[in-house]
């Protein structure tokens, strides 16, 4: 289908604001969520890789202290700094070990981010995933917001699953097949399903 557009994400909210009247209460209150894209590449793997299980204002002033520290993220700048001076930016152990291994193998060239980007989602998922530190749910936020993919949704995101519920007016979080059964309404548009929740997310706790 291409890459999300904000052209093609208004119709996307169109279209699906009409096949579902919750997600449409969700527009009518807050309008339609940003686009919220990132730059394709190794500093956007490596800011993901900083979100997982954190707040993202947590993960940003950490990616913020990374950035300060070596000029620009690049894989060729991690690549260079030791294990102990990522942790003492105030990153895990577990995160500094990733984020290192991943600089070493784009610097090797047995990682190739562009040449991944060109793989369906599948493929993508597949080929992020067989890297350490990387699993589905970091591998589905690069596919959704880096490559801009229409119909990507990031199972286990707890703000989405949290959203889903009061949006849906569900008296407890719903289980994964219970969620699943759900976005599949969303086809092929879970990207832009997962925006407007997470728009309701953010709009509704402010």
């Amino acid at each position: 289908m291409g890459q999300l557009t904000n052209a093609r994400l208004l119709q996307a909210v169109a279209e699906l604001c009409d096949r579902d009247a919750d997600l449409g209460g969700v527009i009518e209150r807050f309008g339609a969520p940003p686009l919220w894209a990132r730059k394709p590449g190794f500093a956007t793997l490596v800011r993901i890789v900083l979100e997982q299980q954190v707040s993202l204002s947590s993960a940003k002033a950490t990616y913020g202290r990374l950035r300060t520290e070596l000029g620009s993220v690049t894989a060729q700048t991690v690549a260079a700094i030791e294990l102990a001076d990522l942790r003492a930016l105030g990153i895990t152990r577990q995160k500094a070990d990733y984020c290192s291994n991943l600089a070493r193998l784009v610097v090797t060239g047995e990682l190739d981010l562009r040449e991944i980007a060109r793989g369906d989602d599948p493929a993508v998922r597949r080929r992020l995933c067989a890297i350490r530190g990387v699993g589905p749910w970091t591998a589905d936020i690069y596919l959704l917001m880096a490559l801009r993919r229409p119909d990507v949704w990031p199972e286990g995101d707890l703000a989405l699953v949290e959203a889903a519920r009061r949006v849906k007016r569900m008296r407890k979080r719903p289980t994964a097949a219970r969620l699943r059964r759900i976005t599949n309404q969303w086809k092929p548009w879970r990207a832009v399903a997962a925006r407007i929740l997470w728009h309701f997310y953010l709009s509704d706790r402010s």
